[in-house]
């Protein structure tokens, strides 16, 4: 298992740098907080090795079909420990039952194949909107008690498509279809758990994924325990964020390691007409003891927030060149409330943004207009979910609320806060506690409501207050 370092296991050194006076105010954690994570549950032993039903560990076979065959032999004998000798297994989509342990031990590896044929198409949700799509490389889809687990090497091999990703935005951008590419642009997801209870994903190591890494879509009382995410292996893969959690409840993320080209652990629950039509929130969340390094967001919630996303409690996270520390991002057309979110015990190293806020993010994207030569009767089914308009207006209208940080060190920072409400999208009720901060710009904020401000520093080449504009007078020099 390829280690990181420094590792999740010395982060709580670390955070033992913080000021000794953060340690004696730390908000009381809710009581729903012990009851995230997959209920107590024994799996059998038993053990149904791949190679007794004709997987070859040459690198070169496709053993789909083999892998596929000890997995639902394991689970028709009523589960057990789905193994593999030590060796390379070339694969594509595998389908986990209930039951089953997957388990990628020591000196296996598992490599996703690159040819999107071994991925058939089935009803999923991806980036918010539920449309066709390629299956996961590895799929928990309407199962409970399994998991995946091991210390082996789960390679996804995604560069092709990567690849094929690039080269469509250079075919798409100029016709004005950024809006869409991300939906063409087909690429197997590395992990999906999809409307499942009770599951354990651990120990494993994933890199290269072809698109997001791990997804826990319409599911509940998931764990996600000692995994390692590197995908900046090979290049530059578009939207390989690490694990995002969908529209699910009841879930925790502990003691994780991730480096990726988008966002690190992140919070969704649908985009804009068809979001609003599935209406599926995602909270009950636990985030704890872990390290994000490149991505866009240490933290994300959205863009999809159409279901909503509460009751959030993310702490002891550490993050190395992360774009941002904790990032909420929306789009006027997407509606949802993010709410009832803790933020706190965190340490940042080379942060882009330490908060960003943002309820119109990223225009081309976010927006779908279908230009002119294509007729709405001759398009895709997904490209008319997303071009569907929100009725009435005031539906897409997100927000944000009830947002705490706490007892947070930034250092080589290039913005403190960047908090950009709009007239209709008022940020209501954050609070700033504790908060040690050393960078380039103190940022800005604006449209904020009912903020408080404690002990917070921000020591910035630009002065040390941030520019405040429409809000609630905020007093930064307490």
């Amino acid at each position: 298992m390829m280690t990181l370092i420094p590792s999740v296991r010395t982060f709580l050194l670390v955070l033992l740098l913080l000021p000794l006076s953060a340690a004696f105010a730390q908000p009381k954690e809710p009581e729903w907080v012990a009851k995230v994570g997959a209920r107590k549950f024994k799996l059998k032993t038993t053990s149904f090795p791949v190679n007794n039903y004709g997987a070859i560990n040459d690198g070169k076979t496709l053993n789909t079909k083999a892998i596929q065959r000890a997995i639902d032999a394991c689970a028709a004998k009523g589960g057990g420990m789905v193994t593999f000798l030590p060796g390379k297994y070339l694969t594509g989509s595998l389908f986990v039952k209930s039951g089953v342990n997957l388990h990628i031990g020591t000196g296996v590896e598992l490599m996703g194949s690159q040819d999107i044929n071994d991925y058939p198409d089935m009803d999923t949700r991806v980036a918010g909107i539920e449309m066709k799509w390629p299956a996961a490389l590895i799929n928990i889809i309407g199962q409970q008690k399994a998991a995946i687990s091991g210390e082996g090497l789960v390679n996804a091999q995604g560069k092709p498509f990567w690849d094929y990703y690039w080269n469509l935005r250079k075919e798409y951008d100029p016709k004005g279809l950024r809006w869409i590419v991300d939906y063409d642009a087909r690429r197997p997801r590395t992990v999906l758990v999809n409307s499942s209870t009770d599951i354990v994903v651990k120990d494993l190591t994933f890199q290269q994924a072809g698109f997001w890494t791990v997804q826990i879509l319409y599911s509940s009382y998931v764990t996600v325990d000692h995994v390692t995410i590197n995908n900046n292996i090979g290049g530059h893969g578009p939207s390989t964020d690490g694990v995002d959690i969908d529209s699910s409840s009841w879930v925790l993320v502990q003691n994780s390691d991730i480096d990726c080209n988008d966002d690190n652990f992140c919070l969704k629950a649908g985009r804009d007409w068809d979001g609003l039509r599935v209406n599926r929130p995602t909270e009950y969340v636990v985030i704890r003891n872990c390290i994000a390094r490149k991505g866009a967001g240490l933290l994300t919630l959205g863009s999809e927030t159409s279901g909503g996303i509460r009751h959030v409690w993310a702490t002891n996270l550490v993050g190395y060149g992360t774009g941002n520390a904790l990032n909420i991002k929306s789009a006027m057309t997407r509606g949802g409330t993010v709410e009832d979110v803790y933020f706190s015990n965190i340490v940042m190293h080379g942060v882009g943004n330490v908060l960003q806020v943002n309820p119109n993010w990223n225009p081309t994207y976010s927006y779908s207009e279908l230009p002119a030569g294509y007729h709405p009767d001759s398009i895709p089914a997904h490209w008319t979910k997303l071009l569907t308009r929100v009725e009435p207006q005031s539906l897409g209208i997100p927000k944000f609320q009830d947002i705490y940080l706490y007892n947070i060190k930034a250092t080589g920072a290039k913005k403190a806060i960047h908090a950009m409400g709009i007239e209709a999208v008022m940020l209501k009720n954050f609070t700033l506690e504790k908060l040690d901060i050393q960078g380039i710009s103190a940022g800005e904020i604006s449209f904020a409501k009912g903020w408080k401000i404690k002990d917070v520093v921000i020591n910035a080449e630009n002065g040390n207050t941030p520019v405040i504009t429409a809000s609630d007078p905020l007093n930064f020099n307490k």
